[in-house]
């Protein structure tokens, strides 16, 4: 992968929405280290637990934390200038929703962005975007015909019919929006739309990354979101899981991207903004690193020394998918850029932070 190697930005100041989260947290850090000039500010609600813990992280490598919500637009009011918005802020789980009032879901992933792309206006701010590949409706990706293996399910070399989009590498940027994809991929999915009517009218520079399933430390995972993590501390805790859905035989299949890659992506991305503004890519561990539940579970025995009991529920869940992959090959093209870390590799990090942080996470887990 090819890497920045100077020391400098063409930006002064970075606010980083979702500050406190996993990837926000993890990306302020890692420009601040990097570039030390750049002021960076984080902004986050703390609604979702173990983001508190966060707060001392970013103070202690001079990041800005400040406590605010991007459905305020006041909270969204600056006295310096913010050049660049990495707009990483979202109710992510995908069941959000289901069964309750989407108010909160809508008002953060779509009048929220709107908010905060208001202040990219007002600043003439470059943008980043953090979009999913929840965009991409759930019945459209689960009619590619599979095939069960041992360990997974596996795309069928052979479909018979032409699928605009997917190919055996994975989904491409192209393939169908048409159709229910869940609220949380509706939302992302018009705010991508927003932000490309902003940059056609205001003249802002963004782009869209629609991402996999991002993985690493400092990520309190979920079974709606952040599965690797939650997978990894199950195993290190002890504590029971459960293969949900698709026969209950932990076979559905994601890629992970490890939140350090996804960081000298978009340091490339900014490099060269001129150049692909206004671009939508898809972003993920595709054909370097991805795998089922069933061989998590293997590595993870394998990794922490550590067999735990495992529960089986066939039904499957409102919008799961039972296979994801990214097709990187436009992000790889456009911006020289490809996912260094394979899956175990990803499953050791997340490991290695979990035994140095086993004190503040073990009431984390559950």
């Amino acid at each position: 992968m090819d890497k920045i190697k100077n020391k400098e930005l063409k930006y002064e100041t970075m606010l980083v929405t979702g500050g406190a989260g996993f990837v926000g947290s993890n990306l302020a850090v890692s420009f601040k280290k990097k570039y030390p000039s750049l002021k960076v500010v984080a902004l986050d609600n703390l609604k979702r637990r173990g983001s508190e813990l966060n707060i001392k992280r970013l103070k202690d490598n001079n990041v800005e934390f400040i406590h605010g919500d991007i459905r305020n637009p006041e909270d969204l009011e600056f006295k310096c200038k913010i050049d660049i918005l990495l707009e990483c802020s979202a109710e992510p789980s995908v069941l959000a929703g289901y069964g309750e009032s989407p108010a909160y879901l809508i008002n953060t992933n779509l009048v929220g962005t709107i908010n905060c792309l208001e202040l990219a206006r007002k600043n003439n701010s470059d943008v980043i975007f953090l979009s999913t590949s929840r965009v991409y409706p759930y019945d459209a990706v689960n009619s590619i015909k599979t095939i069960e293996t041992d360990t997974r399910f596996e795309w069928a070399e052979k479909q018979g019919r032409d699928i605009q989009g997917w190919s055996n590498d994975g989904i491409g940027v192209d393939f169908l929006l048409i159709g229910p994809k869940s609220m949380y991929g509706a939302t992302k999915l018009c705010s991508e739309i927003i932000l490309q009517e902003y940059i056609a009218m205001y003249g802002i520079r963004g782009i869209i990354n629609r991402c996999g399933v991002i993985a690493g430390p400092w990520q309190f995972g979920k079974v709606d979101q952040g599965v690797f993590t939650l997978w990894m501390l199950s195993h290190y805790f002890k504590r029971p899981l459960k293969y949900i859905g698709f026969g209950g035989k932990g076979k559905q299949v994601r890629d992970l991207l490890h939140i350090e890659d996804l960081f000298h992506l978009i340091e490339l991305q900014l490099a060269q903004i001129d150049g692909i503004n206004g671009n939508i890519f898809n972003v993920g561990g595709g054909d370097n690193a991805n795998l089922s539940l069933l061989e998590t579970t293997r590595l993870c025995e394998q990794i922490t020394g550590n067999k735990i009991r495992i529960l089986s529920e066939p039904e499957t869940r409102p919008a799961d998918l039972a296979i994801y992959i990214t097709d990187n090959k436009k992000v790889m093209s456009m911006c020289k850029w490809r996912p260094d870390r394979n899956a175990e590799s990803v499953l050791k990090d997340i490991y290695a932070w979990i035994k140095g942080n086993g004190k503040i996470l073990c009431n984390i887990v559950g």
